[in-house]
């Protein structure tokens, strides 16, 4: 008599970091016999890794939490990530939640899922943040044509609008050793490209070895990545300015396999703004970076995050950053508007923005970011690229994105996925994406 797999499935809310971490999860269910099936399915158990950056998210956890009652009103329902770390009472008291885990504790959920009957109340396992101390490394395999490696965690930037050091604790390094061996797992399954993910890792290398000094810095770690056998393209997620060092740009500029595209957090164009945020630079150090940026890789994609609304913005710091952004050689932006969060130095400052004008300047911002990208797309028509089609059949067209970032579009055909071409962008259609003609057939396979 064969015994029938129990079935379990995962929901991911928030960032590149949170993605790679589930997929570590749903391996280490998949090692102890478990099948791993899609959200959508009937599963016995539905594991739902949480965000909790912005208020939305939170929200989000309660949707996600009722689709899968709906699915199966029998299922165990877990929950790890950041609101469970920071809100786990929260999260234990929502209808249909079994399990909570905090940040120590999400790796070794297996070791909590001995029971699956559905609890009056959810099961709390959490521990104080100064106990995650120790790294725990993760990638996501699950797009053929992307992962994500994680790098680095935790953050020791007292920014004052972040929860994020109290959800994932100290800034902690991967070794270099395990990154470069995950690198070459990655791209050993097929995978083209591999996107550098973490809360700060611009700071890697510090606690690579459980201690606080770095024993090797970002640098060179992209230095040693460089040289992986196999790997056709790295991504750089989000670094900070500060870290985002002139050796690294130079080094991408050259590089064999990284690509020239930045996501670069600005979050303010004012430099009073920055002061009240506790930024680690002001804006001049900014407008160095993109130059340099600039100077070296002139068709390079760059990304800016940036917040509206924060307490004691008012119109004139608004519209510092706005011009300072209108004026300066950007390619899109990620715009985040304002929430309290608690236990956050700026939750209790005084000059706090209402939400109408929050969602008026977050609107303004949005409108920059479609012009600056309609430029930047302009500025890339009529040139040579390399794009990576993606497996997605969207409306008979086929999508992908070229080095530097460029959303690019051609008639579906199945045999494109996951494979890289040499194109020429012709022109930019309705929906934002850019046609192209192939100038060589398959380039890399």
């Amino acid at each position: 008599m064969t015994l029938t797999k129990k079935k379990v499935a995962f929901y991911t809310l928030g960032c590149k970091l949170n993605f790679s971490e589930t997929s570590t999860i749903a391996r280490n269910f998949q090692d102890e016999g478990f099948e791993r099936v899609d959200f959508e399915e009937v599963a016995d158990i539905y594991v739902i890794n949480t965000c909790s950056v912005t208020e939305n998210a939170d929200k989000q956890f309660k949707q996600v939490v009722k689709k899968a009652m709906k699915l199966n009103d029998k299922a165990f329902v877990a929950a790890v990530g950041c609101y469970a770390q920071l809100k786990p009472e929260e999260l234990a008291d929502v209808n249909g939640v079994d399990l909570v885990l905090g940040a120590t504790e999400k790796f070794k959920i297996t070791d909590y899922i001995n029971d699956l009957s559905k609890n009056d109340m959810g099961e709390i396992h959490s521990c104080e943040i100064s106990e995650a101390d120790f790294y725990v490394g993760s990638y996501s395999i699950g797009d053929r044509t992307r992962a994500f490696l994680k790098v680095q965690d935790g953050c020791d930037y007292k920014c004052t609008y972040c929860t994020i050091p109290l959800a994932r604790g100290i800034s902690r390094s991967d070794t270099l050793e395990n990154v470069l061996q995950n690198a070459a797992a990655i791209s050993a399954q097929d995978i083209k490209e591999i996107v550098l993910t973490g809360v700060n890792i611009g700071d890697y290398g510090k606690g690579e070895f459980g201690n606080k000094k770095h024993e090797h810095t970002f640098y060179e770690l992209v230095q040693k990545l460089d040289e992986v056998e196999g790997i056709e393209r790295l991504r750089i997620s989000s670094i900070e300015p500060n870290l985002l060092k002139n050796e690294t740009i130079e080094f991408v500029s050259k590089s064999r396999t990284f690509v020239p595209h930045f996501h670069i957090p600005l979050q303010s164009g004012s430099n009073e703004i920055l002061k009240l945020m506790k930024r680690r630079y002001l804006r001049e150090v900014y407008t160095e970076r993109v130059n340099k940026i600039r100077e070296v890789m002139p068709h390079a994609c760059i990304g800016v995050d940036v917040i509206v609304g924060f307490p004691g913005e008012t119109d004139e710091h608004f519209l510092e950053t706005y011009h300072f952004l209108n004026d300066m050689d950007i390619s899109y932006l990620h715009v985040f508007t304002y929430s309290e969060r608690e236990n956050t130095e700026a939750a209790a400052m005084e000059g706090v923005v209402p939400a109408n004008v929050r969602s008026k300047r977050s609107k303004m911002l949005r409108g920059l970011s479609v012009k600056k990208r309609r430029a930047f797309y302009e500025s890339q028509v009529g040139t040579s690229r390399t794009v990576l089609f993606e497996s997605e059949n969207k409306e008979g067209y086929i999508h992908g994105f070229t080095e530097n970032y460029v959303k690019v579009k051609t008639p579906w055909n199945p045999e494109l996925v996951n494979t890289l071409h040499e194109i020429t962008l012709t022109k930019i259609d309705e929906d934002g994406s850019v046609r192209l003609e192939f100038v060589h057939d398959l380039v890399k396979a």
